[in-house]
């Protein structure tokens, strides 16, 4: 169970936090592989506990020995058992120590470990709406938190627990009244626990939230600089971050003062308890019931509790801080864990709505591809691909897609697209076009099961999941979009995320299905070559290719192309879109079309407008048809020598 989300400001709805009992569950979780380890580890510094706990008796005997005026050689065998007692103690101590910060390290991994792989299941529309500075804070800040509780403070809160109840029972040994003296500092120290948790559980959470839209406002106006200046915002984003800034200044010291209050009233709690147990220690020895040495033994007994107790208590300040990061954390993985809700008017299984349905506004045109069969082969232009490319891919009737009255909305009184309808037959090319901001690109990321629609259905490869599942050969459906990503590692690896079991002919030949086996050749190490942040650096045109080039590898039965030839300049714009037409052979794709010459090469192209699907059909029908498509097209060609099929 998580929170609701934190509302940051404007509108930023950031991420949301888990509660105290589903970060428990969660950290149970954890540890349960490993519970070995734990009862090992703790079962070890029992012992060693056990053992220091001789040292207070021992120079309690030497006391006596002393004040009874024996001779000097009674005092060797205490000497020599306290020399031992240290030994023993430090062995154990060590060995308890480091099976408890293995078992820290090996959560810490395991936490580490399942937060990434769901991070990178998040909704994508969840994740924009939060903003990527909330998850960069989780990412950073909280992990760092959590880890540094792990490894430092999780050791000396298990020794400082085991210490005190042990040296509690030993007091009790001594004599039940030294006991009860110390046990006055008890509610003295409980209440200022209960005074410090209080208030540090939401002192902590909002400051971590605080942070969180600390940085999303930097990491907003830093990557948005120019249009920063160029709409003059200089002042309005200074005056956010400031106020951004000084909230988490201010949620900082109060915590400071927090931890200046609860320090105080410790200290008071320790005078109370040693005052009690040296005034218990007076009368037993007026009275005889016990010897100097005994009540030697109790007040260093109680004495030795100051740094355990503190310890414990002081640590509730890394514990509740780590808790904070934790909840968010835990917060995050739940998100990703979350069911998507079924979208409205689902049809029953095995009765799509929408096959076999024409969009609204689609036009029948003449020479529609039939099922199953591709039609994509006139507009592959360039190198045909070598005997060695994976497979030269037949489309298959599963590759249908069918798209039926699917609405989505962002947010309240924000609609992207009204009951869009769409078909796209195996092994057909769909164009997308339209002017900026008419849904596009949600439409094709509804498609690529991405995210999931506010309303309707799709039905096909993705299954309307916001994960397509992974068919044997790879991937059912692939997403390419125009900020692709150069992984850091060898050329070879980058290509291998798509299929891990690819050859080097493997990789050479995608490559040469999309033109890029030339220049990938010329590299220092060819396929070796590192590549990615510190490696040899690829141009935008370059990336994209590599981005083709892995479709290739995973062999999807449906691509989704997202203006993925935008990063490049006119001078590779061509080049880049045969690539992109190659990668397509043989598969259903539907194409985001950033320029219209790619809309000139698909089977069919499907306008967009506002939300809404307005025209559907050839290219050459749609010029020739003097509506939406063909005023777009005289817009973008211009003077240019527009192609023609």
């Amino acid at each position: 169970m998580t929170t609701p989300p934190h509302t940051a400001d404007e509108g930023a709805e950031l991420l949301p936090v888990a509660t105290a009992a589903r970060t428990r569950a969660a950290l149970r979780t954890l540890v349960r592989p490993d519970r070995g380890l734990a009862l090992t580890g703790i079962g070890v510094l029992v012992a060693a506990t056990v053992i220091g706990l001789l040292v207070q008796p021992l120079l309690g005997r030497i006391v006596d020995i002393v004040a009874d005026g024996r001779p000097a050689g009674d005092l060797t065998l205490p000497v020599v058992l306290l020399i031992a007692v240290a030994a023993v103690q430090g062995f154990t101590t060590t060995l308890g120590l480091t099976r408890v910060a293995r078992l820290g390290e090996t959560v810490l991994a395991r936490l580490r470990e399942q937060f990434v792989e769901h991070a990178l299941n998040l909704p994508a529309d969840r994740l924009e709406r939060a903003g990527s500075g909330d998850l960069t804070a989780r990412v950073t800040g909280d992990v760092a938190r959590v880890t540094e509780a792990v490894r430092s403070a999780l050791p000396e809160m298990a020794r400082s627990v085991l210490a005190i109840g042990l040296t509690l029972g030993a007091l009790a040994l001594l004599d039940v009244r030294f006991l009860l003296a110390a046990l006055l500092a008890v509610p003295v120290q409980l209440l200022t626990a209960r005074w410090y948790v209080r208030r540090a559980v939401t002192l902590y959470a909002d400051q971590r939230v605080a942070n969180g839209a600390q940085q999303q406002q930097l990491l907003e106006t830093i990557g948005g600089a120019v249009t920063v200046r160029g709409h003059r915002l200089e002042e309005r984003h200074t005056e956010r971050g400031a106020d951004r800034s000084r909230k988490a200044v201010d949620l900082t010291m109060r915590s400071v003062n927090l931890v200046l209050g609860f320090y105080g009233r410790l200290h008071i709690a320790e005078y109370i308890g040693l005052a009690a147990v040296l005034i218990a220690g007076f009368w037993l020895v007026r009275d005889g019931a016990v010897s100097i040495g005994t009540a030697t033994a109790a007040a260093l007994y109680f004495h030795s509790l100051f740094g355990p107790v503190n310890a414990a208590l002081v640590l509730l300040d890394d514990a509740q801080s780590a808790a904070a990061g934790l909840a968010r954390l835990v917060g995050v993985t739940d998100l990703a864990e979350q069911p998507e809700p079924k979208p409205a008017g689902k049809p029953e299984p095995g009765k799509p709505e929408a096959a076999g349905r024409p969009e609204p506004g689609r036009p029948e045109p003449a020479g529609k591809p039939e099922a199953g069969k591709a039609t994509r082969g006139k507009a592959t232009r360039g190198k045909a691909a070598p005997a060695s490319v994976p497979r030269q891919r037949v489309a298959s009737p599963e590759a249908a897609v069918s798209v039926h009255a699917v609405s989505h909305a962002y947010g309240p009184g924000r609609p992207v697209l009204h009951e869009v309808s769409l078909t796209l037959a195996p092994g057909e090319h769909v164009a997308l076009v339209g002017a900026s901001g008419a849904g596009k690109s949600t439409l094709a990321r509804i498609v690529a099961g991405v995210q999931q629609p506010t309303a309707g259905t799709v039905t096909g490869p993705t299954a309307g999941t916001v994960t397509a599942p992974a068919g044997p050969g790879g991937p059912s459906v692939v997403l390419v979009t125009q900020e692709v990503h150069v992984f850091t590692g060898t050329l070879a690896d980058d290509l291998r995320l798509a299929r891990p079991d690819a050859t080097d002919d493997d990789l050479r030949a995608a490559l040469a299905t999309v033109d890029a086996l030339d220049w990938a050749a010329t590299l220092p190490d060819g396929l070796a070559t590192v590549v990615g942040e510190g490696g040899h650096r690829l141009d935008a045109a370059r990336a994209q290719q590599l981005a083709l080039a892995r479709l290739v590898l995973a062999d999807p039965a449906l691509a989704v192309l997202d203006e993925a030839t935008a990063e490049a300049g006119s001078a590779g714009a061509r080049a880049l879109e045969r690539s992109a037409g190659a990668a397509l052979t043989g598969r259903t794709a539907l194409v985001v079309a950033h320029r219209l010459t790619q809309a000139v090469a698909a089977d069919r192209v499907v306008v967009l407008e506002a939300g809404r699907v307005v025209e559907s059909g050839p290219h050459e029908m749609l010029r020739d048809a003097d509506g939406p498509y063909a005023a777009l097209w005289r817009a973008w060609s211009g003077s240019r020598a527009a192609p023609h099929p």
